[in-house]
């Protein structure tokens, strides 16, 4: 059976060893005063308890079981529910939020641990509690105080949950060409009609009710991307007093036979005159959205990133137990029959392979996140509007190296086992399946790479680039 530890050592050894993590904090004002090293250290040690113990005990069951559908209702694999609850009275799906809705506050360079961990416990768990962060983040920058005062505190607490419907039947990347309408109404709501698909967590019953926020068109808007607006479209209407309503008219039509990520429901939806609110400005949906979007695609980072270090734990294991064959240098267990495989050239190059890619991998996810926590927190324009753009360079490039780099550790780590990779006990064949959608969602990987030279290399002229070249050149200097 497969085996899972937080690797905590080496999380503490990149804070405090690569990026003195403290000493950032520290001279952030807005930081300062509420996030020390003990603080980390208690929180990240919770989070390893929690998903060794709750979520990942979770994940072959679930992929075994996998979400069901039946006329509408869709049912997650058994401990699921449980779990989710715990996961949001622990206070784990706010640990990132503002305060004023409830949650902790804790910077980026917090959360990518955590986000790190729960990943690498179960990608089809962690997906359901994302979705929610990622769409209250849209919302937080976007939304106005009366939908967000209503909404947010209660995706925060677990009670609600979150989707990002984007896709249609007919258009994917180019979401300029979307059919889902939104029709204005006389107190102010939109009625939304169209057809979604591949929506993660669309339905579901981890929570009392799910915030879909829906990207359509009005009847005037202009053509293309411009014409893209952003709408909360809730499962239930909430009522004056925050208690959940009426249905709304917005429904799964089906969920989709997948490759992995099986207890993950990937569902159909279909908005039929659904009562929506407008978030931010008309016509200006994607840039909202992409709030949103750019958030996971870290994440699908972080989700390769965990299952390379499962892979690897597990790996390693195996190499160390199995023994075939005697070491090319020579005997190296007399006592035994043959040595462990972990001798061999060829397995120790692919298991050095997968750590040597974690270990980078992990450092490369923190520097993103300490650019996205200056953005966010510094108090010097000239240092967030720096960071800023570090981090649009650098979004595409961690999305599509960690998840390319994690499907090789999960192959890799897979071979290292032989035959008995290939089967369901050892979990090997599993970790292949579930990785392999991190390279495709969030925009795929030849898109990241599009965004990158298009966006972030040609549109200004190298400039992204030659600031982080001076920002290499600098710390080579310094060494």
């Amino acid at each position: 059976m497969p085996v899972y530890k937080a690797p905590l050592r080496d999380m503490r050894f990149i804070l405090d060893e690569v990026f003195d993590a403290a000493g950032i904090w520290a001279s952030l004002p807005a930081l300062a005063e509420h996030v020390d090293r003990d603080t980390v250290d208690a929180i990240l040690e919770e989070a390893a308890k929690f998903n060794e113990n709750v979520v990942f005990p979770l994940n072959r069951s679930g992929d075994e079981e996998g979400a069901k559908f039946d006329n509408g209702v869709v049912t997650t694999p058994a401990g699921f529910k449980d779990a989710f609850a715990q996961y949001g009275e622990g206070g784990w799906i706010g640990l990132g939020a503002d305060p004023r809705w409830g949650g902790q506050g804790m910077p980026k360079m917090v959360t990518v641990m955590t986000e790190e961990i729960i990943f690498g416990a179960n990608p089809s768990f962690a997906l359901y509690p994302l979705l929610g962060i990622g769409a209250a983040l849209a919302m937080s920058q976007h939304g106005s105080d009366e939908l967000n005062d209503r909404y947010l505190p209660k995706i925060y607490s677990g009670e609600w949950a979150g989707t990002m419907c984007l896709t249609e039947p007919h258009a994917g990347t180019d979401l300029g060409i979307i059919k889902t309408r939104a029709l204005p109404q006389a107190d102010g709501s939109y009625r939304i009609t169209g057809t979604k698909i591949f929506i993660t967590g669309g339905e579901h019953d981890l929570a009392d009710n799910i915030i879909h926020l829906v990207l359509a068109k009005l009847p005037d808007a202009p053509a293309g991307s411009k014409g893209i607006s952003l709408f909360l479209v809730p499962k239930f209407l909430v009522n004056e007093d925050g208690s959940v309503g009426a249905r709304n008219a917005v429904a799964a039509g089906s969920i989709e036979h997948k490759m992995g990520i099986k207890a993950s429901a990937t569902c159909v939806m279909n908005f039929d005159d659904a009562q929506g609110w407008l978030v931010g400005e008309i016509n200006e949906g994607l840039a909202a959205m992409f709030v949103m979007m750019n958030y996971e695609r870290l994440s699908m980072g972080l989700q390769g990133l965990g299952a390379s270090e499962v892979a690897y734990q597990n790996a390693v294991a195996y190499a160390r137990d199995r023994i075939q064959g005697r070491s090319a240098t020579g005997v190296k267990v007399p006592q035994k029959a043959a040595d462990p495989i972990i001798v061999h050239p060829d397995v120790r190059r692919m298991l050095l392979s997968v750590r040597a890619h974690v270990e980078a991998g992990r450092c490369f996810a923190m520097y993103v996140s300490k650019y996205l926590d200056l953005s966010k927190y510094s108090d010097d324009a000239a240092v967030k509007t720096a960071a800023a753009d570090r981090v649009a360079l650098m979004t595409p490039v961690a999305k599509a190296f960690l998840t390319d780099r994690a499907f090789d550790a999960c192959v890799d780590a897979q071979q290292v086992f032989g035959g008995h990779g290939y089967i369901r006990e050892w979990g090997m064949e599993q970790l292949v399946r579930d990785t392999r959608i991190a390279q495709i969602y969030e925009g795929t990987n030849g898109i990241q790479a599009l965004d990158l030279v298009g966006r972030k290399l040609v549109r200004n002229k190298g400039a992204y680039v030659r600031e982080y070249l001076d920002e290499v050149r600098a710390l080579v200097a310094a060494t």
